[in-house]
């Protein structure tokens, strides 16, 4: 039943408790929400497989068509697409309306090779911004609220796909994007800010410049943070709360499939609700393909039901998780994802161990001298043998100051990442803000063997 209604956002009552919902897909029924993926699911594969000739050629490849999709399990007999793919088939060689239809370019940073471009039509755009506007609401954001956006405006998906949705939600947006740390508190204080939008790294920056500043972050009129563009952990997020005074909310999403927007967390902070009825979720198994049950850790693998300018059949994100399909103390019913703990391409192979980056800031969360500022360097040792070092800047507030105790600071975090591990890694401390500071993606990863 509903209770009120503001703008968009339908509240219900539920228990005699008001819960708000952007719109009342977020609390669609199994059968009507797998009837709905199922109908949306045969459309999408006959349109890419009629005006997408990349899409044809593998589909017949690979002896599958369109319209012997029975139930929504057939998709596991379709191909997946890669990246690979699309830098091939770059720049708009997997768009399936003609470019005069296509209102909007964004591309990946092309660090390797080409950048994989994507396009929108001006229906993508709308639903772009709806899908934002659910996981802003997800995490508290209503049209009282000022949201800075921290991210680049630009090629990059972030900083026009957060804005647009926050506008449609209402708030008052501040278009800052990135560098200026200073100007960015300045516009912090000065315009009553209470929703930051930025990457989790950014935002420990932040505080960090706050208090560099002769000023405590905690009095900024900070309320909700709406962090993404990389994997954090729950250390991170108690952290950033801490330093700045708000609640922390994930979310998530890849310029490849729509940008963000494709999850979002609720106020429960239990799992990122994927936004199902736009995005076909499973998760494989990284190595052989295989879709794995319900619960398992494996790659996301997503296929696009409602884009027109860009759908994407199966594409592999290389992101790990797992998918739960238990209904959320929130009320909404879509899946919930685990927080993305890395990527399969960002996992290390050091002497035949699998490591991740998480996991090693996992440790360095629970060590109060280290500061979450570090960098994990791989070499070869002699030419031969993988060798590991982690360098992690000090925390001078819990420092003692004397040399014994560093080296004993560093002992303490080498032990407790072979027990994580099961790897030795040298431990190297570095004094503050020695480690690159970007408003991107944070740089974790020096790998020197290639």
């Amino acid at each position: 039943m509903a209770c009120a209604a503001t703008l968009n956002v339908v509240i219900f009552r539920e228990k005699g408790v008001c819960m708000n919902f952007w719109d009342r897909e977020e609390t669609i029924s199994a059968e009507e929400l797998q009837k709905l993926q199922f109908l949306r699911l045969r459309e999408v594969l006959g349109r890419v497989y009629q005006a997408v000739p990349f899409y044809q050629e593998l589909f017949n490849r690979h002896q599958v068509h369109p319209d012997e999709l029975d139930a929504l399990d057939d998709l596991s007999r379709f191909p997946f697409t890669t990246k690979e793919a699309l830098r091939d088939n770059y720049p708009f060689g997997l768009f399936a309306v003609p470019l005069k239809e296509i209102v909007r370019l964004h591309a990946s940073s092309g660090t390797t090779g080409k950048p994989v471009v994507v396009g929108y039509t001006q229906q993508d755009i709308q639903t772009w911004s709806g899908l934002i506007a659910r996981i802003a609401t997800m995490a508290g954001v209503t049209r009282d609220d000022v949201a800075q956006v921290c991210f680049s405006y630009g090629l990059f998906t972030g900083g026009f796909g957060l804005h647009y949705g926050l506008e449609k939600v209402g708030a008052t947006v501040v278009p800052a994007s990135v560098g200026n740390t200073e100007k960015q508190i300045m516009l912090l204080q000065d315009f009553g800010v209470t929703v930051l939008v930025c990457t989790p790294s950014y935002a420990l920056y932040l505080a960090e410049t706050v208090r560099d500043l002769g000023a405590e972050p905690q009095t900024l009129p900070l309320k909700v943070g709406m962090f993404g563009a990389e994997p954090w952990s729950e250390k991170m997020r108690r952290q950033i709360e801490e330093a700045l005074g708000l609640l922390a909310f994930d979310n998530y999403g890849l310029s490849e499939v729509i940008g963000p927007g494709v999850s979002g967390e609720c106020r429960e902070q239990n799992g990122l609700h994927i936004n199902e009825d736009h995005f076909l979720v499973e998760v494989i198994d990284p190595e052989s393909g295989q879709v794995l049950p319900e619960g398992a850790e494996g790659e996301l693998v997503f296929t696009t039901l409602t884009k027109e300018g860009f759908p994407v059949i199966r594409y592999r994100t290389k992101d790990l998780s797992v998918i739960n399909r238990e209904r959320c103390a929130c009320g909404r019913t879509m899946a919930r994802m685990r927080k993305v703990a890395g990527r399969a391409d960002d996992m290390l192979i050091i002497r035949g161990v699998n490591v991740f980056p998480s996991q090693i800031e996992s440790v360095l969360m629970e060590v109060p001298e280290a500061a979450p500022h570090y960098l994990i360097i791989a070499d070869k040792k002699k030419g031969c043998l993988d060798d590991l070092e982690i360098q992690v800047e000090l925390n001078r507030d819990k420092f003692t100051g004397s040399w014994r105790d560093l080296e004993e600071v560093e002992k303490k975090i080498s032990r407790k990442l072979v027990n994580v591990l099961t790897v030795s890694a040298r431990v190297r401390l570095v004094e503050p803000k020695t480690l690159e500071r970007t408003a991107g993606k944070a740089k974790r990863v020096l790998d020197k063997r290639s």
